[in-house]
């Protein structure tokens, strides 16, 4: 995987960032999911590296190899403010000042705060899989408190560490084929690892507390992204089934959005690489 990338751990503060990067030219940062590493890009950056691009892809604090803050009670720690900071201060001791963004699932959630707190950054942006927080919460059916009833398991204290940690092979289910090797065992390692289980737990956390809270005061204080967004979700996955459109929504965030569905299950960047990379390539030109 990421053959010529650089890979280090860079102390960006409160959080130590394992981070691989390559290639020459306008920035693109990639910022994952939930369960998954930044290894889940890696049928993407290499053909973004050779469309011109430079790629910076980190895990998030906590997930995978990067390492993070101790948990608090207000979980402000693990919100999405404090992990689009990570970023900043990355992107920074890299040595761009304006650059791109690419965010999947959770990642998502970071690119919509890191361009909400910091816009003059970002150039554009690229929103996976994900509609605002809140934007969900207030569209609670009970098809979507069904299907997505892991976002309250996990918001529970203590007892889904205890659950997943009895056996994560059993709950974090994994396809070689599909992840790629590399990919498959780098992931299956990480989430073997009680710490990353409790962070990847906190992000959730945050998510229904301070991060809902966040994206409320942005929208009562009419904060929009003003950067050309690009919002692509995955057609056999349940968004659109769920909330229907998912760009009709993020026309009350942004001022400037697009997009469509991609024919793949939820991880598109491993299902569909080629099809994701050609809509980047051509989104950031």
């Amino acid at each position: 995987m990421f053959e010529g990338f650089r890979v280090d751990d860079l102390d960006v503060g409160e959080a130590t960032l394992h981070v691989r990067w390559a290639g020459e030219g306008p920035a693109i940062l990639l910022l994952h999911g939930h369960p998954r590493t930044g290894a889940t890009w890696h049928r993407v950056a290499p053909g973004l590296v050779a469309a011109g691009f430079t790629v910076v892809v980190p895990d998030l604090r906590g997930y995978g190899a990067s390492t993070g803050p101790e948990p608090t009670s207000d979980h402000r720690p693990h919100s999405k403010r404090a992990v689009a900071g990570d970023m900043v201060e990355l992107m920074r001791i890299l040595g761009h000042d304006r650059f791109h963004v690419v965010g999947h699932d959770r990642g998502s959630y970071v690119g919509l705060r890191l361009v909400l707190d910091h816009p003059e950054l970002v150039e554009r942006i690229a929103l996976l899989d994900c509609i605002p927080i809140v934007e969900h919460l207030e569209r609670i059916t009970p098809e979507f408190a069904t299907q997505w009833w892991h976002w309250f398991f996990f918001a529970q204290p203590s007892t889904p560490e205890r659950v997943i940690g009895a056996d994560p092979d059993a709950w974090y289910r994994g396809d070689p084929e599909k992840m790629g090797r590399e990919n498959y065992e780098e992931w299956r390692q990480a989430t073997r690892r009680p710490e990353v289980i409790r962070a990847m737990l906190e992000d959730y956390r945050a998510g229904l507390t301070v991060d809902r809270s966040d994206e409320q005061a942005d929208r009562a204080a009419g904060r929009r992204v003003d950067r050309p967004l690009l919002v692509l979700w995955s057609e056999r996955d349940d968004l659109e089934q769920l909330v229907g459109d998912p760009v009709a929504i993020w026309r009350d965030w942004a001022t400037d959005v697009r997009g469509y569905g991609i024919d793949s299950g939820h991880h598109m960047a491993e299902e569909r690489p080629d099809e994701l990379a050609s809509a980047l390539r051509e989104f950031f030109a």
